[in-house]
């Protein structure tokens, strides 16, 4: 089953009844942009991801819990609507602590072999992507064959250094910044989606989100998901691409745009072979990821990018 990813954008009162989502509208005011939200309450059991970017909304607390008890993400956000916080539930998983330890004693050795293939996947999928845009892509698929251990000599900055340069109109004159002018603001906002998708699979898995295989930050609580999103970072970037291409106005996160951006997670992707949901596809690769951590395998799976819904 495809979960949700429900965004409220407006002031409302969110509890439970049943298992169920209910929403109360001051003034019974509603969420028409939204498909997943035309009805007053939605299945608990449905929703994978719910975003609250109101600072007026209310929620009870026996929501929160049950929405954590079924690995929900519960994305904050602030007073520019942009993605600030993540709630994940603390236990997911029967075999957790056999699975924190298993990733707590993970040796050097193999974690520079699984940042490797990550980075080696990522600019594979970005070299697809310029493909699908008609671009030169060569360079990429040469560079991805040639990511050493730890990713030591860097290819994962020489490729993004020439990805980002042609993966948009030229006339754009893109620079990749946080903080940078349009359409960084779409690629943040998807950004956070994907890693709060990725974060939820983590935990529903087992492991430990804060410990990365690359990423260390003693005052980053997300590193292990900003290792694993890498290669899957190219489909947000799709979206993005097809909202400018449309000829969409793009200089604000308007309800078409940001319609689109919450799709991320029910977007078809293609892995070992098999099509599937992103976020069917990131808990097939962070179970990957435990099996590694085990000595089962020692091989991450991640999608191959094709254009969604081909």
């Amino acid at each position: 089953m495809i979960k949700k990813t429900v965004c409220f954008s407006n002031p409302v009162y969110l509890s439970k009844k049943d298992m169920q989502l209910k929403m109360d509208f001051p003034g019974n005011e509603s969420e028409a942009n939204n498909p997943a939200l035309e009805r007053t309450s939605i299945p608990i059991e449905d929703i994978g991801v719910i975003i609250l970017e109101d600072h007026q909304i209310t929620l009870t607390t026996g929501l929160l819990a049950a929405l954590l008890e079924n690995n929900c993400a519960v994305i904050t956000c602030d007073s520019s609507h942009m993605p600030a916080g993540l709630f994940l539930p603390l236990e997911t998983n029967s075999l957790q602590s056999k699975r924190f330890r298993e990733q707590i004693e993970a040796s050097k050795p193999l974690l520079k072999q699984l940042w490797q293939q990550t980075i080696s996947a990522k600019i594979k999928n970005q070299g697809a992507l310029l493909a699908e845009g008609g671009k030169n892509f060569k360079n990429m698929l040469i560079w991805s064959e040639k990511v050493k251990s730890g990713d030591s000599s860097n290819l994962e900055g020489r490729a993004a250094a020439y990805y980002w340069k042609n993966i948009f109109p030229e006339e754009l004159d893109f620079a990749r910044d946080r903080n940078g002018l349009p359409p960084n603001n779409l690629l943040n906002y998807g950004y956070a989606i994907l890693r709060a998708v990725v974060a939820r699979g983590l935990t529903g898995s087992g492991l430990i989100p804060a410990l990365g295989i690359h990423h260390q930050s003693q005052y980053n609580a997300y590193c292990l998901a900003d290792d694993i999103m890498e290669p899957y970072r190219p489909y947000v970037d799709f979206v993005v691409l097809g909202i400018i291409n449309n000829g969409e106005d793009f200089e604000e996160l308007s309800p078409s745009v940001k319609k689109q951006l919450l799709g991320i997670p029910a977007l078809t992707v293609k892995i070992n072979g098999e099509k599937s949901p992103l976020m069917v596809a990131v808990s097939r690769t962070t179970s990957s990821l435990v099996k590694c951590y085990s000595g089962e395998s020692r091989k991450i799976l991640y999608p191959e990018f094709t254009a969604p819904g081909r």
